[in-house]
């Protein structure tokens, strides 16, 4: 079954992005020699460790590209079996999609901002974060699903309706509306994130990818892989530890038998000296010994050091250790909240949309009341028009009629009284006519007053994803300053080995 095409160039739009190709690509066959893909994981790292891959045949640049995402997938196995070796070595344009869809996923959770995303045109920007959106949602079942998601309108399992029911046609991703979330509560979990500033960021992003990467689940995502990047540091510089902790104990066996072979020279140089030895063989055993001594001194000042290091070592880690606890602990906190939010928002989701479904109702009713409110004021004025164009006509021939006989007055004071009611009727239009107006001008109000509470609902509900992107970029900043901490005690850690 080929592939959905426009799934496709969203892909090939994305590795063109990375510019590492001097010539942009246009068809998925292109990538088949890998040499595309050892680029932008050398790009992703910003360093130069798949270079010499790029000049060894094709199997070994497969084995490259497999092992980065078997260490970086959540799990090995299924990375390991989800892009079979045998399927790159063939070409396959299946293959080839399965591990630009694991890249791109990797590179936006490690380095993209939502602003990196604006290059893309609107199209091309949905299709990414339907994809984007299709991992995270199907990141436990990636084996069985993924085929499937980049092949032609084939049904999906139910996990994974919703992130693509929209493959074919590209509608926006929307987020729920946000719930409203009190200041207090934002106050509290940010200074569970190690810092007291709030920082307020902008408005949201305006576009697909923006939308998908502000979500709490793609934060939380991003936070747990953060957090597993800093344990694996940690586990380096424990290891590095050990290797100098090692380096320590031979330094001090070597002093231990340098100090047990000047203790010897001494005894010889005593028994030497005793038998009255040659004053040229006592020279040379002084000589010996003074060299001896050197040694031992300068053994004895590298091991202090090496015992002032490991002791700056000891701290540095047991410091490492409590802030990894620490972030481990916040961590567990925030996703807490931020389950807990996400719950809120749905919740108010469905609330805000059966309010709103209610008030359109209303609003139509509203406008169906005050448009027939408005035709029966028009028929009203038009037969008071017509009534008084009949009364005047009336009042005309009655003055006219005056001086006439008996009889014919007879006949007029008919003609008074049809007059008389049509005043009347007149009188009881004109009243209704105004009944009609105020009744227009209540509906307007009505209408009016309803506007400006939907208007006022809208502010606040950007009001509250505003704090609650603030919260998020707290986060990000926390675990940002951790990192760097973690790059500079690793870079005092090389400094002190290349010194040893």
């Amino acid at each position: 079954m080929p592939l959905h095409g426009t799934r496709a160039a969203a892909l090939l739009a994305w590795v063109n992005s990375t510019r590492v190709c001097v010539d942009p690509l246009d068809d998925l066959s292109q990538l088949q020699d890998c040499s595309v893909f050892i680029r932008i994981i050398n790009k992703i790292h910003r360093s130069e460790e798949g270079e010499s891959v790029l000049e060894q045949p094709l199997p070994e640049r497969i084995s490259f590209i497999r092992g980065f995402l078997q260490k970086h997938c959540k799990h090995k196995a299924a990375a390991e079996s989800l892009v079979p070796a045998q399927q790159l070595l063939e070409g396959e344009e299946l293959a080839l999609a399965k591990v630009a869809v694991l890249l791109l996923y990797h590179t936006s959770m490690s380095c993209k901002s939502p602003g990196d995303w604006n290059e893309f045109d609107y199209k091309t920007q949905v299709e990414l974060a339907s994809i984007l959106k299709f991992v995270l949602d199907n990141e436990e079942s990636l084996n069985e699903n993924l085929e499937t998601f980049l092949q032609r309108k084939a049904p999906l399992p139910a996990s994974s309706a919703s992130s693509s029911s929209s493959e074919e046609h590209s509608p926006l991703l929307s987020l729920p509306p946000k719930r409203e979330v009190r200041f207090l509560e934002l106050q509290r979990i940010a200074s569970s994130s190690g810092t007291t500033k709030y920082v307020m960021l902008p408005g949201p992003p305006a576009s697909p990818m923006g939308d998908v990467m502000q979500t709490p689940q793609f934060q939380l995502r991003r936070l747990k892989k953060q957090l597993a990047v800093e344990r694996e540091n940690r586990d380096e510089l424990e290891v590095e530890l050990a290797e100098n902790r090692k380096l320590i104990t031979e330094k001090e066996a070597q002093i231990t038998m340098m100090q047990q072979r000047i203790d010897r020279l001494a005894l010889l140089n005593e028994k030497q000296a005793a038998d009255q030895l040659e004053p040229k063989e006592m020279e040379e055993l002084r000589e010996k010994n003074e060299s001896l001594m050197l040694r031992l001194h300068e053994a004895l000042k590298q091991c202090q050091d090496l015992k002032t290091e490991k002791g700056q070592m000891d701290r540095k880690i047991n410091q490492l250790s409590e802030e990894n606890g620490d972030l481990s602990f916040k961590l567990r906190e925030i996703a807490s909240h931020l389950v807990q939010l996400q719950e809120a928002l749905n919740e108010l989701s469905e609330e805000h949309n059966a309010a709103l479904a209610q008030s359109q109702e209303k609003q139509g009713q509203l406008e169906s009341e005050l448009q027939a409110a408005l035709q029966e004021k028009k028929c009203s004025e038009e037969k008071i028009e017509i009534l008084q164009g009949k009364v005047s006509l009336l009042e005309d021939q009655l003055a006219k009629l005056g001086d006439c006989s008996t009889q014919e007055k007879g006949e007029v004071m008919g003609d008074i009284l049809k007059l008389e009611e049509l005043k009347q009727e007149v009188s009881s239009l004109t009243a209704k006519g105004a009944e009609l107006q105020a009744t227009v001008l209540r509906l307007e109000e009505e209408k009016q007053l309803r506007e400006s509470a939907l208007q006022t609902e809208r502010g606040r509900f950007e009001e509250e994803k505003q704090q609650l992107g603030g919260l998020v970029a707290n986060l990000q900043s926390s675990l940002a300053e951790s990192h760097r901490a973690r790059e500079r005690l690793e870079q005092d850690l090389r400094v002190r080995e290349a010194e040893a």
